[in-house]
């Protein structure tokens, strides 16, 4: 990959940055590693998330041809890789991807579960299961609880995103309320040998946080659970809640003899994404610092934080010396206050970075999500340079009133600085990299 010079291309440094991570995170054949020999039964994949796709691809393309292979993946809307979606049409693709809602589930994704669930009835100890399991199997692979409709688990998932809970904390939630999640699939694969692999999205790369966890156990409980409820206050219906107050709701645990003998392999994580990025950086000949993987917290706060950081560094050649590049990631949150804004976690955190900025001289940043979506926009992110928020003045933008109504996509698409790669097939969540020159 070709490398712009970051003193005379900044913008063109910055994505050639996010290209390198997002490619990172596509399976392709280094995935042969992690799959076990064909059984002496049948070998059924499922899956689910945004790289569920291209995971399906990748594994039909290394499984041997000889070896008969069928399954059932969800994905979100276009997240099909266009090759495989092709081979599909043509009847020669082994495994079935179909396309479901993200972030909040809908009819097609409540029918790929229950299709995914059918298709484990039957199995024996002479089969294998190979479970694709990437962010966003959470709502595309729904499958309420007993007693709880979709348009309840709905409700529930659209408070979850706009309270600014964690992503563990909603998928806690998530877990508890679904038929299917939570080590719940893996349960009805039982007796089949189950390898589950993994594309994280989440800080810490817990299983049993990535997609909720449909084949690992479940360390959290339906208490966690009402405590999470609780504490962004977040109604549930009568019938979710006597079931996890009574525990009817809980989860397998560690130890669960349902879990034995699996398998689980990570495939790629968001270090190995922003490694990739540091290594292509370092061409340029200016400093890399990786600066976290786990960045968590409020967006627009995290980017006052980058912001301080990025002036220190300018101003005071601390704690790192220009020119240099600084990559974080990890998923931080929003806490949407306001109706009717449009954006996401990296716009948000970009826009609190610039009004941090003020215009610093030689400070160039770029956020974006690893998925090519930011929120439910059609942009990844933006890009902030020296003169956003004069050209943002020119135009009559105001970018704390944009800030305050959540509506940071509306304030960079009138300065031509939205980031749209498009579907990437993949998710290994938020990219940062904050370029001080």
């Amino acid at each position: 990959m070709s490398l712009p010079s970051p003193h005379t291309d900044p913008r063109g440094f910055l994505l050639a940055l996010f290209n390198a991570a997002v490619a990172q995170a596509v399976p392709g054949p280094e995935a042969a590693a992690f799959l076990p020999p064909p059984p002496k039964g049948r070998t059924l994949v499922l899956g689910a998330g945004k790289a569920g796709g291209s995971m399906a691809a990748a594994v039909d393309a290394l499984w041997p041809k000889n070896a008969p292979m069928s399954g059932l993946v969800v994905t979100r809307y276009d997240y099909v890789p266009p090759a495989y979606k092709a081979l599909q049409q043509q009847g020669a693709g082994r495994i079935e991807v179909v396309e479901a809602a993200h972030p909040v589930p809908d009819d097609a994704g409540r029918r790929a579960a229950k299709r995914i669930a059918e298709l484990t009835k039957g199995l024996t100890q002479d089969d294998l299961v190979l479970c694709l399991i990437s962010g966003g199997a959470s709502s595309l692979m729904a499958m309420p609880a007993d007693g709880i409709t979709l348009e309840e688990k709905q409700a529930i998932n659209k408070a979850l995103l706009k309270s600014g809970a964690a992503i563990d904390e909603m998928n806690c939630v998530r877990k508890h309320l679904s038929a299917i999640k939570g080590g719940r699939l893996a349960a009805m694969c039982a007796p089949a040998q189950v390898v589950t692999l993994l594309i994280s999205d989440v800080p810490g790369d817990a299983p049993q946080v990535i997609g909720s966890g449909p084949t690992v156990p479940d360390s959290t409980t339906c208490a966690n659970a009402l405590r999470i409820l609780a504490r962004y206050g977040i109604d549930v219906p009568a019938a979710a809640r006597k079931g996890l107050e009574s525990g009817a709701l809980e989860t397998p645990k560690p130890g669960d003899a349902v879990f034995a003998g699996h398998q689980v392999h990570m495939i790629a994580t968001p270090q190995q994404s922003l490694e990739a990025a540091a290594t292509l950086a370092r061409q340029s000949g200016i400093g890399v610092h990786v600066l976290s993987d786990e960045m968590e917290g409020e967006s627009r706060e995290v980017g006052k934080v980058h912001a301080a950081m990025a002036r220190y560094i300018a101003r005071r050649g601390q704690p790192f010396t220009k020119p240099c590049v600084v990559i974080s990631g990890g998923e931080t949150t929003v806490t949407v206050r306001s109706k009717g804004g449009r954006g996401g976690r990296a716009t948000e955190f970009l826009l609190g970075c610039a009004i941090a900025l003020q215009g610093e001289p030689g400070v160039h940043v770029m956020a974006g999500d690893t998925d090519g979506i930011d929120g439910v926009e059609d942009n990844a992110g933006a890009i902030v340079t020296p003169s956003t928020l004069a050209r943002a003045a020119e135009l009559g933008l105001k970018p704390q009133g944009f800030l305050d109504a959540n509506d940071a996509y509306n304030f960079f698409k009138p300065l031509g600085d939205l980031v749209v790669p498009g579907p990437t097939f993949t998710n290994v969540n938020d990219f940062r990299a904050v370029l001080i020159l």
